[in-house]
């Protein structure tokens, strides 16, 4: 299989995701603004969306999907079979506890999390009622995980890729017709998640069923892979999630600011996971797979290769990406956001947000990219040292940027201790010798420097005045950002062509 097709596939479909989420929010944006009930909103969806990353994407998938290749590598079908079984039965009876606390315990861990809500009584309330209607997603989602983890091993990457498509049209749905029937009409967001949580699920039954790999109710204290799974779990919570557990405590810095400020970081990083998204999660769910593979058969050359394809891709795509997102921050804001209650403040203080986690876009991704290449080898202590070491620094940021520019310091802390995770993470990499870059790098790098600066004049000259598109129109702005990112694509790739890149060049085929 080639894994660039692969990736296209993966982020093809993402891309289809991401754009039915800037309808959702523009949706949201346009129908609920940014206030009260949207902030209320956004802290009861994070803390189970949280929770997912760290128990299901994060944790589980990092320890679960080495040990299942080896499983599928080197034994039967049946002892990989039990290995299903046992696990996802073990992780669904630890999900109804975590899930049912998380109900019964709702006003505590929305004051946990968002202490500054408690001296508004009715934002207080809301967020509560809110947060045990989506709790359930906590359950349902993470087992969404566990498929996605057996089939990105059996190279079906599209099934997972597909999923969040769902959820989308969920919360589409219920903002268009379902909010006008509830009081207050927030509420239809949350019933949106409980509903796709389950849709998600039962969408990738039937894909497990094909390839003999749907889990039975099966629970088997000794299994040795099972004990092996719980044991890298624990410590892999911190390995991939630590902008997740800052986005957290970023959110409680938040809830003492002005009004509307969790919802600027909200939009803002919904931003940021277009890229992400695209790239970062694409690249991380072929890569992890393919690393496993590697490790398991103890082919260290090309494990390094593998590695360094994934560096060259994310760098080639991301800092395009960075530049973009910080240059045309209004341009964008303003054609996605501002209408009806999102107004023209909403897309300033917004913008602020995003420049600041633009400049971490490449740790971020690249932290995505690195952090395998110690899961695959079931090294788990590396990545969770270093994300201590870097939850640690991005506080430190906190406390020093808040008082200085607000929110928009918060996102830029989350966005510089990216850029720091990555670094200790590519050190200990190289340090080790796990990795080995691949001759030609200033040469690639170089032409990526060449083209950026290209890229950025096109944009500059191209864009014009922040209050052109502060005042413009809905239509007119569309088809200004369709024209400038159009030039901005064109002339980014036109000279790395003309410098000598092409496709089949970063062709790769998976290791099979």
């Amino acid at each position: 299989m080639n894994l660039l097709k692969s990736l296209a596939t993966i982020s093809g479909l993402t891309l289809v995701s991401r754009i039915l989420a800037f309808v959702r929010d523009v949706l949201i944006a346009r129908v609920f603004g940014a206030g009260m009930a949207t902030d209320a909103f956004f802290v009861a969806f994070r803390l189970p969306n949280l929770l997912r990353r760290l128990f299901a994407e994060g944790a589980f998938s990092q320890a679960f999907v080495p040990i299942f290749g080896e499983y599928r590598n080197r034994r039967g079908h049946e002892e990989t079979q039990l290995l299903v079984d046992h696990v996802t039965t073990m992780l669904a009876i630890i999900l109804f506890v975590v899930t049912l606390i998380g109900i019964i315990a709702a006003p505590v861990i929305v004051y946990i999390s968002a202490p500054g809500f408690a001296k508004d009584a009715a934002k207080f309330d809301l967020t509560v009622q809110l947060l045990r209607i989506t709790t359930p997603y906590i359950f349902f989602i993470s087992l969404v995980a566990v498929a996605a983890g057996i089939l990105n091993t059996y190279n079906k990457f599209w099934v997972p890729a597909f999923a969040p498509v769902l959820l989308n049209l969920c919360f589409i749905s219920a903002a268009l017709w379902l909010a006008p029937y509830c009081d207050p009409p927030i509420l239809a967001l949350a019933w949106a998640v409980f509903v796709a949580g389950f849709v998600q699920l039962a969408f990738q039954v039937p894909f497990l069923k094909k390839i003999g790999m749907l889990p039975s109710i099966r629970f088997n204290w000794k299994d040795a892979g099972m004990r092996r799974v719980i044991r890298q779990m624990g410590p892999a919570v911190f390995g991939v999630s630590i902008g997740q557990i800052s986005m957290l405590i970023n959110t409680i810095f938040a809830s003492f600011l002005v009004a509307g400020s969790v919802s600027w970081l909200y939009y803002a990083d919904r931003l940021m996971e277009f890229p992400s998204g695209i790239l970062g999660v694409a690249l991380g769910s072929i890569l992890l797979p393919s690393l496993s593979k590697c490790h398991a058969d103890n082919n260290l050359v090309e494990y390094s290769k593998l590695l360094d394809w994934g560096l060259r891709l994310t760098v080639m795509l991301t800092l395009p990406a960075a530049l973009a997102l910080g240059m045309i921050s209004v341009p964008l804001l303003a054609t996605f956001f501002q209408r009806g209650a999102f107004g023209a403040h909403d897309v300033l203080m917004t913008s602020y947000a995003l420049i600041g986690y633009s400049i971490g876009l490449i740790g971020m991704i690249l932290v995505k990219i690195l952090a395998p290449g110690f899961y695959a080898k079931q090294d788990i202590r590396t990545p969770v040292k270093i994300g201590i070491v870097t939850l640690i620094a991005t506080q430190a940021m906190n406390a020093l940027f808040i008082g200085w520019i607000q929110h928009a310091g918060l996102a830029l802390s989350i966005g510089l201790g990216a850029c720091l995770n990555s670094a200790i993470l590519f050190h200990y990499l190289r340090k080790r010798g796990i990795y080995q870059p691949e001759p030609g790098w200033a040469k690639f790098f170089a032409k990526i420097v060449i083209a950026i600066l290209a890229l950025g004049l096109t944009l500059w000259f191209g864009m014009g005045t922040e209050q052109s598109w502060l005042s413009g129109s809905g239509w007119s702005r569309v088809l200004r950002l369709t024209v400038l990112v159009a030039e901005g694509v064109v002339i980014y790739f036109a000279v790395l062509g003309v410098l000598g890149f092409r496709p089949k060049d970063f062709s790769k085929r998976a290791v099979s």
